[in-house]
This record gives structure tokens, sequence and C-alpha cells, in this order.
């Protein structure tokens, strides 16, 4: 998944950074409000987090900007500890959630997921494909009782995937979330993946899992999950 955060902290920022990264999250990073409504207007994201104090445009105007001009993705927006109107304010403005400064960093990435699978109509962190699961929350994958073993950006493709069961995407929006803005976009190494996926998922091909539609791009074909 492909987030934007917006925090003109520099130790909060790096220190979010590396636990995103480390969660398997692609990130684009903004200092201020302006950069931040830039990259978000520009850029399809899965979720943002945004704080309230910004420089130039403050957090509370820009998520107002943002869903002014249509933007749904859901944003977690940080406040201080003290100052609950800021949290009123960004609700009213279209934020999704917020976190209160202290926070854990295992807090915001739970808070985060919960977000993502709500936006893609799933409840449970466990999403069902017929005989294949995935568990957003402890990244595991099954094939009825057997546990499938992916690489990180096999997992984050198949993620994406599963929260979008039954979608067309084309190549160039499978990039555009799971990889961030500096990625060269006529590269092959989505169909690098697939070509993992389906040995790794579907070996004999018997479900016809990944479907290649011509001109169009790959679907996640649905399965009966009886």
């Amino acid at each position: 998944m492909r987030l934007l955060l917006v925090e003109d902290d520099l130790a909060l920022q790096e220190n979010l950074r590396q636990h995103l990264l480390d969660a398997n999250y692609t990130l684009d990073i903004a200092s201020d409000g302006e950069e931040g409504l830039f990259q978000g207007q520009e850029y399809p994201y899965d979720a943002a987090i945004i704080d309230v104090g910004l420089p130039k445009l403050d957090g509370i105007a820009l998520i107002a900007r943002l869903r002014e001009e249509g933007i749904d993705y859901p944003i977690l927006i940080l406040t201080a500890r003290d100052n609950w109107q800021d949290k009123v304010e960004g609700l009213d403005a279209g934020a999704d959630d917020y976190l209160t400064k202290p926070f854990h960093p295992e807090e915001l990435i739970a808070r985060l997921k919960a977000l993502i699978r709500r936006a893609a109509g799933k409840s449970s962190p466990v999403i069902q494909n017929g005989p294949y699961s995935l568990n957003t929350s402890s990244h595991e994958i099954k094939f009825g009782d057997q546990e499938i073993s992916l690489s990180g950006s096999e997992y984050k493709l198949f993620e994406y995937f599963m929260l979008h069961i039954g979608e067309v995407k084309s190549k160039s929006i499978l990039i555009e979330h799971i990889y961030d803005q500096d990625f060269d976009l006529d590269s092959n190494v989505i169909e690098v993946f697939i070509r993992r996926l389906r040995k790794k998922l579907d070996p004999d091909g018997q479900y016809g899992l990944i479907e290649t539609l011509r001109g169009q791009g790959y679907r996640l074909k649905p399965l009966d999950n009886d």
C-alpha cells in the first residue's frame, strides 16, 4: 500500500518513515502543507497521515482542500494530546481517524490497516477469496491450511489484489500503488511479480487466480468462499 506522510517534525518523520517501511508500506513524504497538497492531488494513495500543525498550509485546511477536490482515500490526523478542538475540526474537515501525540508507531500502523480495509469494504483483518486467505495484521497467507511464503514485493502486490478482488487494475495503477513516485513506470517488474505470484499461489493453473485482460491489466478472480 502506498501512503502519504505530511509531517514537519523531522525526527518524528524519520521515525515513522522507518516503521512504515518496515511494515512493508511504500511511502511519500511532505514536510509542509503546500507540498502535501501537491502530492495528495497528484498521486493515488491508499491512505494519508497528516499532522495538524503544518507550515504554509495547516493540516485542517489541507484535508478540507483534498476532500473538496473529491479525493476520498482515508486520512489519519496527528494531533496534540491536549487539543480536542483539532480532533473535532479534523474530523469535520474530512479526516477518518485521529491519533494523539505521543503515540506508539504500532498503534498508528494498526489504525492505518483498519482504515485501508474499511475503505476497501473489508471489516475483518482476514480477507478470504475461495481457498486463499490473507491476514493483513500478521501478513500470513494461506491456501486452505497451508501457509504460502511471499517476498515483500510479492506480498504488496497480492495484498492490493485481495483488497480489490474482481477489479481490473492496469499496470500503471499497480506500480503507482506499490512503488514510490520515482519508480520507472516502463519497467516490466509487474509482469515478473505476476508470474511469480501465479507460480506460488496457483502453480497448476487450477483456479486461474490472476487473470490478464489484454489492453486493460490484471484482475484477481473472485472465487467461491463456500
